[in-house]
């Protein structure tokens, strides 16, 4: 029906001696084929904005029945990686690297993906390393997020592993992972169970450190980033969030496009905060660190202070009595590519940054610092992968507890 509606507005035009195929009309009927896509109504386009690139919208939706386990399941037993399909040809390596970047597939009980693994030449000697999984957004791959990213360099520099679960085309056909479904913010459910699970498997054919085991992501893979940190507090250690929006801040496509243009309305019933909802927050707080352009036209930066308002309540409802405020302090800058940034840390009373937010002023829909060997980059701003990093290695056991 959605190619009908398609057709009908292109021969509408056509019809009016208007050119839809070239010419500033093309970008009125891509246009519109976008909106339709954004509710579902059509296919996405193939097309994937390079940095610097016009921002799209970042949601797509195909319902598929959910595999759910019970609520009260431990973590997932992973099967173990098998080889990529006959034919699939391995990824570029960066230039001058000595690590593995490998394909591998996790199949579980919920469901199967694909990921990329790079195992920095540090991984050899045996010692346990931090593992960082890379969750991409809409129309990327595992390979142009690391591409993007770069963090297989930083995986060179400092020590440590890092994972790029790709999400498929027949659970979304935009490659978004499905951060909107009320089936995807569950533990032991749909896509964190996924998620969860290459991260054990990782866990288990690998030197990592479980005591240090991260994720981050850009937009939908950001979303769901937040996610697994709230439905998996005891297997991730930090979350890092470019991009996103907050933890449950959808439950269908409808509330999906309302949430990303900065309407969504926290604590309804059909979202956390009530008794009989399964998708109530933690109470044990998990750091954070959120990028957030606020000139993002796909997902509003008011996303990015929502995140970080149910940062600091999980921290305050995790230490409710023990007169624990967090104390913050913001400081601006600009980043040597020219943007300029706001940083704000937000600290417990011994000082430790538990939450960390930059608002990048300026910018839009894409990874600060980023490459432009992948897309949806901002080369512009500062290095949201190091800054990442950087957070992710100073947070100590303790702080999870």
């Amino acid at each position: 029906m959605a190619m009908n509606i398609q057709d009908t507005i292109d021969r509408a035009l056509t019809s009016a001696g208007l050119n839809t195929r070239s010419g500033p009309f093309s970008e009125v009927s891509e246009t519109i084929r976008q909106a339709l896509a954004s509710a579902g109504l059509a296919p996405a386009s193939a097309a994937t904005p390079r940095s610097g690139a016009p921002d799209t919208i970042d949601v797509q939706a195909r319902e598929i029945p959910p595999n759910p386990l019970p609520p009260d399941s431990p973590l997932p037993t992973p099967h173990p990686p098998t080889e990529p399909a006959p034919g699939r040809p391995p990824a570029p390596q960066a230039p001058g690297s000595k690590g593995r970047f490998l394909t591998r597939t996790f199949q579980g009980g919920v469901g199967t993906r694909v990921y990329k693994l790079y195992l920095p030449p540090q991984a050899q000697a045996g010692a346990a390393l931090p593992l960082v999984v890379m969750l991409h957004g809409c129309t990327q791959s595992a390979d142009d997020f690391a591409a993007g990213t770069q963090m297989n360099a930083l995986a060179d520099a400092h020590g440590f592993v890092v994972a790029y679960p790709e999400q498929a085309s027949g659970a979304n056909p935009s490659r978004c992972w499905n951060w909107f479904r009320a089936e995807d913010q569950l533990r032991n459910s749909g896509e964190p169970a996924i998620l969860a699970g290459i991260a054990q498997a990782v866990l288990g054919e690998h030197p990592v450190d479980p005591t240090r085991v991260f994720v981050a992501g850009l937009s939908a893979g950001a979303a769901m980033a937040v996610i697994l940190g709230q439905t998996y507090p005891d297997l991730f250690a930090a979350v890092g969030a470019h991009s996103g929006l907050p933890y449950a801040a959808a439950h269908d496509v409808s509330s999906a496009l309302a949430a990303m243009k900065g309407r969504a309305i926290l604590g309804r019933s059909h979202l956390p905060g009530t008794p009989d909802d399964p998708r109530r927050p933690t109470r044990q707080a998990v750091p954070l660190i959120v990028f957030h352009g606020d000139r993002d036209h796909t997902v509003q930066h008011s996303n990015g202070q929502h995140i970080v308002q149910q940062a600091s309540q999980a921290y305050a409802a995790a230490h409710q009595g023990q007169g624990a405020l967090m104390h913050s302090r913001s400081e601006s800058g600009t980043a040597p590519g020219g943007r300029r940034f706001t940083r704000t840390l937000h600290s417990e009373p011994g000082g430790q940054a538990v939450v960390e937010d930059w608002t990048l002023h300026g910018a839009g829909h894409a990874w600060s610092g980023g490459s432009p060997a992948g897309s949806y980059t901002d080369p512009a701003g500062p290095d949201a992968s190091a800054e990442m990093l950087r957070f992710f290695l100073a947070v100590k056991a303790s702080e999870r507890s």
